[in-house]
């Protein structure tokens, strides 16, 4: 508009200047109509090309395998609502704080597609529960626009104290328990066992509200001495990646353990419920619920153990 007034002043009371001002006003009001269609044509012609997206580097807890329900791609330019889901794993597992990507103008559904995404907790929840405990995230805040890019800032769970002192105890246990004559599956039940022993089960927090320990991740039990079902499941899951064995963690609406694949083959372990709150406060011992499959699980406990086997397809 200030361009206007001066093109008025310059071009004086005249017909021709009537007409430059009638025209300035016309290009003035189809700019302002058509002003995200503008910007649409320039950024997909002009500046979209430039933005080659790619993950780069990958910090140390990176898995370099897949799962069934969300795999590592290479591919940041979605075609439909699992290649954003894939996305959202692959940055999540390389550790990234940041990352964007942009949505293409063929893609219509993008993002409405990407909201979906990150505002249903059970999905978030369900990718977080494939990636290494330590890239994990507490929060996921979602930046997007009309012209299609997308803006992940992502919270970790663990900050990086956390996980130098998590370390260091992993090591220190490592070298108490472990020996050369012990198998695979020994080591596991030897962390299971050690694990169980040197932590009770937070019941002042699930049942009080009461956090006085960081009993939902893996410094709870491990550092504190207390754990809940994310804290045990956690810390399992730290040890199993020492030993190179493919997991994650398995979730029901109200509880979280681990799966492992041994030998070809995948298994249920839950501290959790193998770590049992007696009524005389006893510390209590068990392993019905180590290394056991599905069937077995949801005889012994089926409440807390119902599972969406189209998330955890592994066991489908």
């Amino acid at each position: 508009m200030l361009l206007l007034f001066y093109a008025i002043i310059l071009i004086g009371d005249t017909m021709k200047g009537y007409i430059t001002c009638g025209i300035l006003l016309i290009l003035v009001g189809i700019t302002c109509i058509y002003k995200e269609n503008i910007l649409k044509f320039y950024y997909n012609h002009f500046v979209k090309e430039t933005h080659v997206v790619e993950l780069g580097d990958k910090n140390k807890y990176y898995r370099d395998y897949d799962f069934l329900y969300v795999q590592n791609t290479n591919n940041f330019e979605p075609k439909n609502k699992q290649d954003i889901m894939n996305i959202i794993y692959t940055i999540l597992n390389a550790g990234k704080d940041e990352f964007t990507f942009y949505c293409p103008e063929e893609y219509k559904e993008c993002i409405k597609d990407v909201k979906d995404i990150v505002n249903n907790q059970i999905v978030l929840s369900s990718i977080n529960n494939y990636v290494h405990p330590f890239n994990s995230f507490n929060n996921i805040e979602t930046v997007t626009d009309s012209l299609g890019k997308v803006k992940l800032s992502i919270t970790k769970s663990y900050t990086d104290t956390d996980i130098e002192l998590i370390n260091d105890a992993i090591g220190n246990i490592e070298h108490e328990i472990f020996n050369s004559s012990l198998s695979t599956k020994d080591q596991i039940k030897a962390i299971h066992d050690y694990i169980i022993d040197n932590s009770k089960y937070d019941s002042n927090r699930t049942d009080n509200n009461v956090i006085e320990y960081k009993s939902d991740i893996a410094y709870g039990p491990l550092i504190e001495g207390y754990g809940i079902c994310g804290g045990y499941s956690d810390a399992m899951e730290l040890f199993l990646e020492d030993l190179n064995i493919k997991s994650f963690k398995i979730a029901s609406d109200s509880h979280v353990w681990n799966a492992i694949n041994l030998y070809d083959t995948w298994y249920h372990i839950d501290l959790t419920w193998d770590d049992p709150v007696t009524n005389t406060g006893e510390d209590f011992l068990d392993d019905r619920f180590f290394m056991i499959d599905t069937n077995t699980l949801q005889q012994i406990e089926p409440t807390q153990h119902s599972f969406n086997s189209t998330i955890y397809k592994e066991f489908s």
